[in-house]
Order: structure tokens, then C-alpha cells, then sequence
């Protein structure tokens, strides 16, 4: 049950339906999850910088079970999910940050329980 956050200071009107369930598609592909698992929220329109510049910018957060505890992985998953957010978004890498978190069962509640007893 992956989370992806994004935050961006672009206007929402860069983040349409459509986006989203694109978005949700490739991060569910590069993480290999089923898309019903997904979890992607995105909040435009924030004051932000990165690397001392304000120009457009997304900073993504990306936190799931078991598929992102290797730099190897990650290594993977950052390629596949910049390559879709230049194209889309029309920003350079360096205006993207992903960080990733490796989350435990324990972490992860669902229908009452977490995702251990799940």
C-alpha cells in the first residue's frame, strides 16, 4: 500500500484527474503494486525552494512496504518517476526531489487492523 505525496508550487491547474491517474499508474508500475493500492495526493500551489530558487519545483515522497529499502531500487523507481514528471510537468531534474521511506506491516493501518494482520 504505497503513499506517494507530492508537493509542488505550481497551480493545481497542473495537476488535473487525468494527471493523477497517470501519475498513479507509473508510480504503481516502477513500484510493482496493483494501482488499487495506491495512495497519491498531491498539494499544488505551496511556497517552496530548491537549491536557494523558487522557479517551479515538486518535491515527491514516496513510502511503502518492502519495495523501497535498497538503493538499488530506488535507483530505479526515481528514474522511471522522473522521466514522467519532465515530461509532464516541463520541469529539468534539478527542480525534482524524491526522498523514499521504507514502512513496516506495523506501520500501515487498514479496515480497523494494520497491514500485518492483513
Amino acid at each position: 500500500m504505497p503513499f506517494i505525496d507530492l508537493q509542488s508550487n505550481l497551480a493545481s491547474s497542473s495537476f488535473s484527474e487525468d494527471f493523477l491517474k497517470r501519475f498513479c499508474s507509473i508510480t504503481a508500475a516502477a513500484l510493482r503494486k496493483p494501482e488499487d493500492r495506491m495512495n497519491v495526493v498531491v498539494h499544488p500551489g505551496l511556497p517552496m525552494l530548491i537549491g536557494g530558487s523558487c522557479s517551479p519545483c515538486v518535491v515527491v515522497s514516496v513510502s511503502a512496504i518492502s519495495v523501497t529499502d535498497t538503493a538499488e531500487k530506488n535507483k530505479d523507481h526515481s528514474a522511471k518517476i522522473f522521466s514522467f514528471l519532465t515530461q509532464e510537468l516541463g520541469l529539468t531534474e534539478d527542480r525534482i526531489v524524491i526522498q523514499f521511506h521504507e514502512l513496516q506491516p506495523h506501520q500501515v493501518g487498514k479496515k480497523g487492523t494494520v497491514m500485518t494482520f492483513l
